[in-house]
């Protein structure tokens, strides 16, 4: 087998439109990431720390860049292991903190978990097609049983459906991503957890081949549970950065829909949706890569102006901290799909596609089941706005409600480039989304195997029609000409009929408080509570009151806490751990200490070795 690797190290690189693409997603994030983290990191820790962050920053971008582009299950899964160790690293990267150390314990548990389900399936695969070689182990799964490549596909899906962080498998996201610094951060959501999305395509659509439609269902079922659970999650977190990390689980569940969707068009033989669906599901990728890291920049300057990511410590920032707070700004709106902006289209499209399987679904259950996905995708736009109303809002609009808020100063230069670039990018992907689409389509022809040169879709200069014929169109620059438009109106109308008035400033008015202060203010509590009420079946919150009183009539203050049910922690992860903890006592009493018994267990294992050798 060694000889074998060793021989065939010159075909070891694919260079085909699939891997290209995400090697042009990796740099198009691992740049601006790089150049933000000079600033970032000076002054927060010591130089030869520095050193260290750089030289890990570095391997871990050749490890992402090296799964993507390998041609051999073996190397693939020796660079999945080193991007896997390097962000371990980089998650405890701040070590004296116990967070920190938690957070990698689960992602490590987590990571090597899918691991194991991936390498179960290359070993699979490698008995059919005897080599780790992709075109041969493509070759193999023509000839292979159905039952096997059932078992496969549940195998990857469950591998990399765990680095993606789908729904249960999430539970290291919100752990590790915050506590990684910013700058890694934005990596880790912007386009590491995407290597799992190619590993999907790669293993599964391309060298598997979509043949069976419960495939691309079950992963649409499992997408759109993802986009609302980590929606919902994201909307009672007050941390800036786990709030954001659970909106990556819900990001992901929509880049899903696309490619689940594109699986089941595939199965049922309908090319041209299949391409639509695939490239939405691709277009919305790169869209998060680039939303998402802009968001976890931002943090990440408001972290290191304040020393706070909790909200409820935070507030007018939008005057001390303009420029940020524009880039927050313009990543919000990207990520709750607000027209013009990237985030927009490419739920749109997404939207579309599955409206195609609506209207020409080959059966009636078809037709349901997208209807419910739709709808899914639609709430879950909704709540995404809600939830970045409040994150913007409580962030930086109203007073301080902290001294490290009222004393907070805008980061350096740098830092403040990269993040306005990165909006101009999310502004530039809305408007000028057709000739990015007209690549992405030729890339899904690839991938689905099918021919875009009949595409009954079109996509001339400026104009996306999803379905010909039906009326249905979209134009990113009329559509931002028209927003303009309609605000220059706005703005003149008002100018008009207040123009000329006298305009007296005086504070605002409270209630008939007289001192307006931060306690006075809307909180992140507050505002997530009809959430918490309308969605108390899900959240299962816990609410605890306490009057603290110096007389029997006076109430000096009043203690209000309330959190809410981690729900798969507590019902999966802790049943498990608690069986596993159970089984590891009763295997104890095996370790007897007596030479004879330890004989005795080598003679078992080896006769049932010698039974079972030839049986899978």
């Amino acid at each position: 087998m060694i000889h074998q690797l060793f021989f065939s190290i010159p075909k070891l690189f694919t260079a085909d439109p699939l891997s290209l693409f995400f090697v042009f997603v990796i740099l198009l994030i691992s740049a601006p990431s790089a150049i933000y983290s000079i600033n970032y990191l000076k002054g927060e820790y010591s130089g030869k720390k520095i050193i260290y962050a750089w030289v890990m920053l570095f391997a871990f971008i050749v490890s992402m860049l090296l799964v993507v582009t390998f041609n051999n299950a073996f190397f693939f899964l020796l660079a999945w292991e080193i991007m896997s160790l390097v962000s371990f690293f980089l998650v405890v990267f701040d070590t004296g903190q116990w967070k920190s150390v938690k957070a990698g314990i689960i992602y490590i548990i987590m990571t090597h978990l899918g691991t194991a389900f991936i390498t179960a399936a290359f070993v699979l695969m490698y008995r059919h097609a005897h080599s780790f070689d992709f075109a041969a182990m493509k070759q193999a799964c023509r000839i292979m049983p159905q039952n096997t490549k059932d078992l496969l596909f549940l195998l990857f899906l469950a591998g990399f459906g765990t680095k993606a962080g789908i729904v249960p498998l999430h539970i290291w996201l919100p752990y590790a991503h915050p506590q990684a610094p910013s700058h890694i951060s934005s990596l880790m959501s912007g386009v590491m957890i995407k290597t799992a999305i190619y590993g999907l395509i790669r293993f599964v659509i391309i060298i598997l081949g979509v043949n069976t439609f419960w495939w691309g269902n079950l992963i649409l079922i499992i997408a759109a549970v993802s986009c609302l659970v980590g929606v919902m999650y994201a909307l009672m977190e007050h941390d800036l950065k786990r709030l954001l990390a659970y909106h990556s689980v819900e990001n992901i569940g929509i880049i899903l829909l696309g490619i689940g969707a594109s699986m089941v068009f595939l199965s049922l033989n309908m090319p041209v949706p299949a391409i639509l669906a695939m490239s939405a599901g691709l277009y919305h990728l790169m869209n998060h890569a680039v939303f998402k890291s802009l968001l976890f920049l931002c943090a990440g300057s408001v972290y290191k102006s304040t020393g706070s990511k909790d909200m409820e410590k935070l507030g007018g920032l939008i005057k001390t901290m303009p420029w940020t707070a524009f880039s927050f700004l313009i990543g919000s709106m990207a990520i709750s799909a607000l027209p013009p902006l990237n985030g927009f289209i490419s739920e749109w499209l997404t939207l579309q596609a599955l409206f195609a399987g609506i209207l020409h679904g080959a059966s009636g259950s078809t037709r349901v089941l997208m209807s419910v996905y739709a709808s899914a995708l639609a709430l879950t736009g909704g709540l995404a706005a809600a939830c970045f109303v409040k994150a913007f809002g409580i962030t930086f609009l109203a007073v301080p409600r902290s001294e490290q808020a009222k004393n907070a100063k805008e980061v350096p230069s740098t830092m403040v480039y990269v993040t306005v670039s990165m909006s101009v990018l999310c502004i530039s992907l809305g408007i000028f989304a057709v000739p990015v689409l007209k690549l992405l389509s030729e890339i899904s022809g690839y991938i689905t195997g099918a021919n875009t040169a009949g595409l009954s879709f079109s996509l001339n200069n400026f104009i996306i029609t999803p379905q010909n014929n039906s009326g249905i169109f979209l134009s990113g620059p009329l559509m931002a000409a028209v927003l303009a438009l309609v605000i220059m109106t706005a703005g003149f109308s008002a100018y008009l009929i207040l123009g000329k008035r006298k305009v007296t400033a005086a504070s605002t008015w409270g209630c008939g408080y007289y001192n307006l202060d931060s306690r006075t203010e809307y909180t992140a509590t507050a505002f997530s509570k009809p959430f918490r009420i309308a969605l108390n079946f899900f959240y299962r919150p816990y609410r605890k009151t306490e009057e603290v009183k110096d007389s029997y009539y006076h109430i000096k203050s009043r203690k209000y806490e309330t959190s809410i049910t981690p729900v798969f922690k507590n019902y999966i992860y802790k049943s498990i751990l608690k069986r596993v903890f159970g089984t590891a006592n009763l295997l104890r009493r095996l370790q007897s200490g007596s030479i004879h018994f330890y004989l005795a267990y080598i003679f078992i294992a080896l006769v049932l070795l010698l039974v079972f050798i030839n049986k899978f």
